[in-house]
């Protein structure tokens, strides 16, 4: 098959050219050329900008995969231009598109989060999703049955830009007293980045059109099941000092970004990390061990430079300070 890629050079998008490729099948990538510019040598790049220069593409493919659409307005030019010579358009959603996160078992049809100004093009906490969702529909509103929409959970593995899950291999292998948020009960859902890649191409081969929840794994994961799995893989001497909610509200300790992987599981969120993935199971998506996650991150993450900026998590400075005030109450 020949597949299109928008992007295709970052984290989801460079583990789907390897999937891709890995099946034996033709990849073109069309960006602007500014991230990882000599990945992929022996694949077919088409540089240019999606908002000015959809007309570079001129050949035709069995399917397109959006990996970086954020605005519908963008989303629907991206479309509009490949509807002839594209079969299937493949966006990649989010299942921050849902909007009642309180219900355990949020499906597919569940409704989603709409937003005052539809034309705004800026991306925030309460924007985003209801962005997403508009691009769904603009995908759907030009391609029909003839697309196929990936809403992921939070993606995690090998050369993730966030930090997001990363922080925590990382900082459990360093061993010693690691903060921990909450209770080790609490419970998460991830996927690897490399399990959706080849569920997203198996879709694209079998022509499987419609709408799926894409996070894990196919039992319930929790928290300390987690890090008590970093400390297994990495073997280190790891002691978890849980921190309460209170407390860390309390010193400002930000659930998602200082406290990467965890939201308090409260009422108004109980369904956040209990998204419903049976349609997605059905369809064939596959897990890798959590472990395997674990070590390949570890791996990648060594690679990089000593002087790295995390993006997500504690400093190591901003932890020992919060276990001080732990031990003092």
């Amino acid at each position: 098959m020949k597949i299109l890629i928008i992007g295709g050079t970052r984290f989801l998008g460079r583990h789907l050219v390897n999937s891709a490729r890995s099946r034996g099948h033709d990849v073109t990538l069309f960006n602007r050329g500014q991230t990882n510019p000599n990945l992929f040598g022996q694949v077919e790049k088409i540089q240019g900008d999606r908002e000015k220069d959809l007309d570079q593409l001129t050949g035709t493919w069995d399917a397109v995969i959006d990996t970086c659409g954020y605005f519908p307005r963008i989303v629907r030019l991206s479309a509009e231009a490949l509807k002839d010579k594209v079969e299937n358009y493949v966006f990649i959603s989010s299942l921050s598109v849902h909007s009642e996160l309180g219900k355990i078992g949020i499906n597919e049809s569940d409704p989603v989060g709409k937003i005052e100004d539809e034309s705004i093009e800026e991306i925030t906490g309460e924007s985003y999703g209801p962005l997403k969702a508009l691009c769904e529909k603009a995908v759907r509103d030009v391609f029909g049955i003839d697309s196929l929409i990936i809403r992921p959970g939070l993606i995690v593995g090998p050369h993730d830009p966030t930090d997001r899950f990363t922080y925590w291999p990382v900082r459990v292998a360093r061993g010693g007293t690691v903060l921990a948020p909450d209770k080790p009960e609490t419970p998460i859902q991830i996927i690897d980045v490399r399990d959706l890649s080849n569920f997203i191409i198996k879709l694209i081969e079998q022509d499987v059109t419609g709408v799926f929840n894409a996070t894990g794994p196919d039992h319930e994961l929790t928290l300390g099941a987690m890090l008590d799995t970093c400390k297994l893989v990495s073997a280190s001497d790891a002691k978890f000092k849980w921190a309460s909610v209170k407390f860390l509200e309390e010193n400002k300790v930000a659930p998602w970004s200082d406290m990467p992987v965890w939201v308090p599981d409260t009422i108004e969120d109980a369904g956040f990390s209990r998204f419903n993935i049976s349609k997605a199971l059905n369809a064939g998506l596959k897990f890798m061990p959590l472990e395997e996650t674990i070590r390949d991150t570890l791996h990648w993450a060594a690679e990089r430079p000593q002087e790295y900026e995390w993006k997500a998590g504690l400093t190591p400075e901003r932890e020992k300070e919060l276990l001080r005030l732990m031990s003092e109450e």
